[in-house]
């Protein structure tokens, strides 16, 4: 069973290197995680709805390399199915169950995913109608991986 999170942009934050190593590791029990990461485009301050298009696009084709073709496609998008955690634990025991033992997550960069990504994904997943920073979002996404391994396992986890 193996985790791959796609994303864009490096992280440079010690703090959310230290998060991220922190959940891999709790995460390791259960599965092994692999984080594939794209370079993201140079955005202007206020870019056109053209220029978004096509960082979007540049950034969705390097996307779209990483993507290992042997898993469940999952795509953090602010149009995708909200779930709370139990319910996420129970799509992840249907995914491993009936789809594949390997599940894939995309976190876009800071302008979202393009079209061709996302048609691409199996499922599309929304965290919050609120927008969080690329890079920030992998902390919380690892964190709720953690917690859907601990619910379907019966293991005790804060709430």
């Amino acid at each position: 069973m193996k985790i791959y999170i796609v994303s864009v942009g490096q992280i440079k934050e010690k703090y959310l290197k230290d998060a991220i190593q922190e959940y891999s590791k709790r995460i390791s029990k259960y599965a092994k995680v692999e984080f594939l990461t794209a370079s993201d485009e140079a955005i202007n301050d206020n870019p056109s709805d053209k220029e978004i298009e096509i960082i979007k696009k540049k950034e969705g084709e390097k996307i779209l390399k990483l993507i290992p073709q042997n898993s469940y496609k999952i795509a953090l998008d602010l149009k995708g199915e909200m779930l709370d955690s139990v319910a996420l634990a129970k799509k992840f025991l249907d995914i491993f169950s009936y789809h594949n033992s390997n599940m894939t997550f995309i976190i876009g960069g800071s302008l979202g995913i393009s079209k061709e990504v996302l048609d691409n994904c199996d499922y599309k997943l929304c965290f919050s109608p609120m927008t969080f920073p690329h890079q920030l979002m992998q902390v919380i996404l690892l964190e709720q991986v953690y917690r859907a391994f601990k619910i379907n396992n019966n293991e005790t986890y804060h709430k």
